[in-house]
């Protein structure tokens, strides 16, 4: 069977992301983005039929999404996917918004960049497919700066995509858009959507996006300034921030954590020691250390404290010792256990050290009985 081209990076174990591409464009839209989502996805980016590296006979004159739709199903069974998410730009887009309508089960979040859920009517779209069946690309490709990006921006790849798409493929493209109108059935999405626009988009301008983000139920719309039509190619930092605050949920509060497991007063104090020396410092110890990792639902709480001793115990690191002793009582470490998990770096990081780490561990416990 004759599938898209396609290409995989990330993780074959990874959660799967499908992303999928603009007309005219091929996957190299999504060069500044992919390979960052792959650090935590198992991504697939496709071509559509007749663009890029994937055949043009995948799709025929009268095409509709839905078609396109299958085409990305039939590649994800291929590639032993089952559900996924989705992020598609414009035409990609609305391959996702059909199957978050018809296909729900497949998908775990849909992202829609720059995107509709209908393009303005039949009649432009068939006026351009049989413009492009009777002429060839060339003259839409000279245009494509003016339709994709905002003044003095470009990206050579892609307009050159442009050029070299089939014609007919493209066409047939065309007919799918013309044809493409759910804004009767927005209400019946219930993926997590997210929708991307950009604000400087001539194609599918703001409010397009607007209307999916009124009629979908869980929905999160994002407008980005200075963005076009082809937003993952021109802002593709502000892009990959919004689907990672989707693909991976909101950030945890990292100083709602750090209080809780450290105390108010230890955290208050810290904070007024902080001068713009230490700030950067002090921020990412609350955003990585405890609003990423000691919010990891993996382990709990109990054992990242027994790991963080030992950790500290090993690299003799005495002060920040008693603090986490502290934390290991508000986890709900007994000092039976907070003695056994000091015990065991005994045999493991060294008698010497196994010995400071019990008389820092001691007094703290004294203080701490001394005060309940």
């Amino acid at each position: 069977m004759k599938l898209l081209n396609h290409r995989e990076e990330g993780p074959a174990s990874a959660p799967p992301l499908l992303l999928g591409p603009s007309l005219g464009t091929s996957l190299a839209l999504w060069d500044e983005v992919a390979p960052e989502l792959s650090s935590s996805h198992r991504v697939v980016r496709w071509d559509l039929p007749g663009h890029g590296a994937s055949a043009a006979d995948l799709i025929r004159a009268g095409a509709t999404v839905g078609d396109l739709a299958a085409l990305v199903l039939s590649l994800a069974d291929a590639l032993g996917i089952d559900r996924f998410a989705y992020a598609g730009v414009s035409l990609g887009g609305a391959v996702g918004l059909h199957l978050a309508v018809h296909r729900p089960e497949r998908l775990t979040s849909l992202a829609v960049i720059c995107s509709s859920a209908h393009f303005g009517g039949s009649a432009a779209w068939q006026e351009r497919a049989e413009r492009v069946r009777r002429d060839g690309l060339d003259r839409l490709a000279d245009d494509a700066d003016a339709r994709w990006f905002t003044p003095g921006f470009t990206v050579p790849r892609l307009v050159r995509d442009h050029r070299e798409a089939d014609p007919q493929a493209y066409a047939a493209c065309c007919d799918a858009l013309a044809a493409f109108d759910l804004r009767d059935r927005l209400g019946d999405i219930t993926v997590p959507t997210l929708l991307i626009a950009g604000r400087q988009d001539p194609a599918t301008p703001p409010a397009h996006l607007r209307e999916i983000a009124d009629a979908v139920p869980d929905s999160t719309l994002v407008e980005l300034p200075g963005a076009s039509h082809l937003a993952p190619a021109q802002c593709p930092r502000a892009v990959l921030t919004a689907l990672r605050s989707r693909l991976d949920g909101p950030p945890a509060s990292g100083m709602t954590v750090r209080r809780e497991v450290l105390g108010d007063s230890h955290v208050d104090r810290a904070q007024a020691r902080q001068t713009p020396f230490t700030a950067r410092f002090q921020d990412f110890i609350s955003r990585y250390a405890w609003g990423e990792i000691w919010t990891d639902p993996t382990l709990s709480r109990r054992e990242r404290s027994m790991i963080t001793l030992t950790a500290l115990v090993a690299h003799g690191h005495y002060d920040e010792l008693a603090m986490h002793v502290r934390a290991a009582r508000r986890n709900g470490l007994t000092p039976e256990e907070i003695g056994a998990v000091l015990l065991q770096t005994a045999v493991y990081c060294g008698v010497p050290a196994a010995n400071s780490a019990f008389a820092t561990a001691q007094r703290v416990l004294a203080e701490e009985e001394g005060t309940g």
